[in-house]
């Protein structure tokens, strides 16, 4: 044993040194059992281990807590980019509404300015329109639709003699004063029925020449009531722009119609090379 260390025999602790013996004594702790004393130990080491561990679990809630701080700072950052993008978002949205609104007013206006008719012009096509059913006259636009029955026989690009009537009191209204500057496009649709029996078969390769040659003879017709050819375009669409599913005999019927528009003369028309000036 280590001079100046306690030491047990038996079942007591001995001082080996004097010095330590005259300590032991003065404290009150002379003789110590071994077992109390193993306990203390056994005691005193598990304090120790404890302390260890709650040293260790001290240090990761440290480092816990360290890393969730980096956590919440990058999460305000990420918060704060979030809430400037929005701010962004929402300036770029209110900036679409209104050009949105500004393109709509625009192209309103245009629109208003070209569907205008002389008033005359159009009280004297919707008084027609009222005199013959089958005329169909939409003062906002300037669009006067013909039913293709009260014009042509089914498969047939020849008028009719009532069609002479209509269209004569229509050409009239066209070759006014206040409409002599108006243009007017004529045009044909068909229903999605081929043409199937002859001698239309033989005349007529499909509905686009039916619709064609139909939307020449109403214009054909014009200009024979005295409507200059110049103002006069004509267009044929087939079957191709119904205006009922053409699932039934009155569906086809609705189909199957001429179309006269009549347009302010600064309504771009493709082929009209004064209204698209930029083009040509």
């Amino acid at each position: 044993m280590v001079s100046g260390q306690a030491w047990y025999t038996g079942s007591f602790v001995v001082a080996r040194s004097p010095a330590l013996a005259v300590v032991l004594l003065f404290a009150g702790c002379t003789m110590l059992p071994v077992a109390d004393y193993q306990a203390l130990k056994s005691q005193n080491q598990a304090l120790a281990e404890r302390n260890r561990a709650q040293a260790a679990q001290l240090e990761n809630l440290q480092v816990h807590t360290r890393n969730t701080e980096d956590q919440l700072m990058r999460a305000e950052q990420d918060l704060a980019i979030a809430d400037e993008q929005r701010d962004l978002d929402h300036q770029q949205l209110a900036n679409y509404q209104v050009e949105r609104q500004r393109l709509h007013e625009q192209f309103q206006n245009l629109m208003d300015h070209r569907s205008k008719l002389p008033p005359s012009v159009g009280g004297r096509l919707a008084e027609i329109s009222a005199k013959y059913p089958s005329l169909r006259f939409d003062p906002k636009t300037g669009i006067s639709k013909l039913d293709t029955d009260i014009l042509f026989d089914v498969g047939t690009a020849d008028l009719k003699p009532g069609a002479e009537q209509v269209l004569g009191e229509l050409a009239a209204v066209l070759k006014s004063k206040e409409a002599r500057d108006l243009k007017i496009m004529v045009v044909g649709h068909t229903d999605d029925q081929p043409v199937g029996r002859k001698p239309a078969r033989d005349k007529f390769h499909d509905n686009f020449q039916l619709s064609a040659d139909r939307a020449l003879a109403v214009s054909s017709m014009l200009n024979k009531f005295g409507v200059a050819d110049s103002r006069i375009g004509v267009a044929g669409f087939g079957p191709h722009e119904p205006v009922a599913a053409n699932a039934t005999a009155a569906d086809r019927a609705k189909n199957r119609r001429v179309e006269i528009f009549v347009l302010a003369p600064d309504v771009p028309v493709v082929g009209w090379t004064d209204s698209v000036p930029n083009v040509y």
